[in-house]
């Protein structure tokens, strides 16, 4: 016979979704469980790995870059650029968090991370700024000083702290199963302990599902996979393992609805994880915008040239239309060391480790040490003085002849062209890109002034072989504003609540088909903290 462990409150999923709800339970004298899926090592979920950048609005960092932000402003983009539509009933919860979102950023997201002794970054970026100019119109990406790790590192001690008494159970290497109701409301849990095999009980009046998305699941992925949309032939994994839909599935089963399941926020610029943590794992590179996108055959991608840092949705869908699974960027070192990041904690140690002294000195003078390591720990980043060189490495890793020597230069020449004819005369949209792009400080700062790419003292001449690489989900569980679980009826499940990715980050999908970039740890936050206070209210206990 398994044992029942009883509490308040059943938190299904340790990611930073789930801290947040647990700690806010904790708080207010409640005792909650929570049970993982993962290794004691890796509570915090992908937050643990994440940059930590957010979109936030009208906040005191803004305000000192004299950027003039409110939610009305926010609003407009979000709608435009998620393809929303207040007047459509499909996207009303949608709708709802959305705006929720926008109105809330500041007080429920921004002041709590500072509350926790997290600190942003005295910068503002702009990303996602549409290729009309239809996403953000301001800049709104902040960015966590010490990176999402730090911030789940605070997490983990606040639940710590939030502890009084051991009304905490955390349970690690625990999947649950399936769920229990009892006259109709979810009651309980049953789980399986992969360290020892044992099967676990759970009872409570309350249940908050944290569980992540279902992009860690390729199966998944390509069952839900818009209807004519391209869907390339092979992805890599930049999503958690244990994000697989299984509960989602389990949910539906009892009535609950999910939505929007094919939208997803992958990237189009993904580079095999040179140590792996799980088959398929990939690395999501911040493209360079000076780089040249370049198809299998060594060819720019066009007519309208591919850069990045303007529609993410778009560009996943351009390499996902292209004719071989794989894309190339074509740059030379100066470029990368200026330019190239790769998202995540892992490679952004100078942020990660609050050493600013060696951040500024890799903004001035470029971050060769990454481009360095990247070339001698991946095989998908090649290096060579000479373009013919670099064609033949294309080509050796590729295990082809697609790129011919000859083509690979034709492409360079041409885009070199542009600066033989003068600046007066360049007639480029990538470069015309780059220079509006620069003309935000912070992106001048990690931008190249344009420049031909075979320039004196330029090289040598880097391509990296890329690929699309899935990372969150967009849909998922709909759920009202208090986060609790809507049935087919629009009637919440009694005791079943959603948070964070499992929710679509609210709503089933509250940033439609496009992201502002940034929604997801705060979304995370948001959709937490309302659980919390909607459990705490009395509604379920």
């Amino acid at each position: 016979m398994s044992k029942v462990i009883r509490s308040d409150v059943l938190v299904v999923g340790g990611g930073l979704a789930g801290l947040v709800a647990a700690i806010e339970i904790l708080r207010a004298g409640k005792s909650v469980t929570v049970v993982d899926r993962d290794t004691p090592e890796r509570l915090g979920g992908l937050a643990l790995w994440a940059f930590g950048g957010m979109a936030l609005v009208d906040t005191p960092v803004q305000r000192r870059m004299r950027l003039k932000d409110s939610p009305e402003i926010a609003w407009r983009d979000w709608l435009r650029f998620g393809e929303l539509s207040e007047t459509d009933p499909a996207d009303h919860w949608r709708c709802a968090w959305g705006k929720y979102y926008v109105e809330r950023s500041r007080a429920q997201v921004y002041d709590w991370v500072i509350d926790h002794d997290v600190k942003f970054m005295p910068a503002v970026n702009w990303v996602e700024r549409g290729l009309q100019g239809d996403g953000n119109s301001l800049p709104r990406y902040h960015v966590l000083w010490g990176t999402s790790q730090l911030l789940t590192q605070r997490m983990i001690e606040a639940l710590k702290q939030a502890n009084r008494d051991n009304r905490l159970t955390l349970l690690h290497n625990h999947e649950v199963l399936t769920l229990e109701t009892c006259n109709g409301a979810v009651c309980g849990a049953n789980a399986i302990d992969h360290a020892t095999g044992a099967q676990v009980q759970f009872s409570a009046p309350a249940i908050v599902l944290a569980m992540g998305g279902i992009n860690g699941s390729h199966e998944q992925v390509r069952a839900n996979w818009v209807a004519g949309r391209p869907l390339p032939a092979t992805m890599l994994n930049g999503a958690h393992p244990y994000a697989n839909g299984k509960l989602h599935h389990l949910v539906a089963g009892l009535g609950g609805q999910i939505t929007h399941a094919g939208e997803m926020w992958n990237y189009a610029a993904g580079l095999p994880h040179p140590q792996p943590h799980f088959p398929g794992h990939g690395l999501s590179t911040i493209p360079c915008k000076s780089a040249l996108w370049l198809d299998h055959t060594g060819r720019r991608i066009g007519p309208e040239p591919m850069t990045t840092g303007f529609d993410t949705h778009s560009l996943c869908q351009r390499v996902a239309a292209q004719e071989k699974p794989y894309t190339w960027h074509l740059l030379n070192w100066r470029i990368a060391a200026k330019e190239w990041a790769l998202s995540g904690a892992e490679h952004n140690q100078r942020i990660r480790d609050r050493n600013f002294p060696m951040l500024a000195k890799e903004m001035l003078f470029g971050n060769h040490r990454l481009v360095r390591q990247m070339a001698a720990e991946s095989k998908h980043v090649l290096v060579d003085d000479t373009l013919a060189g670099l064609a033949a490495k294309m080509n050796a890793l590729a295990g082809t002849d697609d790129v011919r020597p000859e083509v690979l230069q034709a492409t360079a020449d041409a885009f070199d062209a542009n600066f033989a004819r003068g600046r007066s005369l360049v007639n480029d949209d990538q470069i015309r890109r780059i220079e509006h792009a620069r003309h935000w400080g912070p992106d001048r700062l990690r931008t190249c002034k344009p420049a031909p790419l075979q320039g004196r003292g330029f090289g040598p001449f880097i391509a990296m072989q890329v690929q699309l690489i899935t990372r969150k989900s967009l849909g998922g569980l709909q759920t009202d504003l208090q986060s609790r679980v809507l049935d087919a009826a629009g009637q919440p499940k009694q005791g079943l609540y959603c948070v964070g990715e499992a929710a679509g980050f609210g709503g089933g999908g509250a940033s439609g088909k496009r992201s502002l970039e940034g929604t997801f740890l705060s979304g995370c936050i948001l959709t937490a903290r309302s659980a919390a206070r909607s459990i705490l209210s009395g509604r379920s206990l």
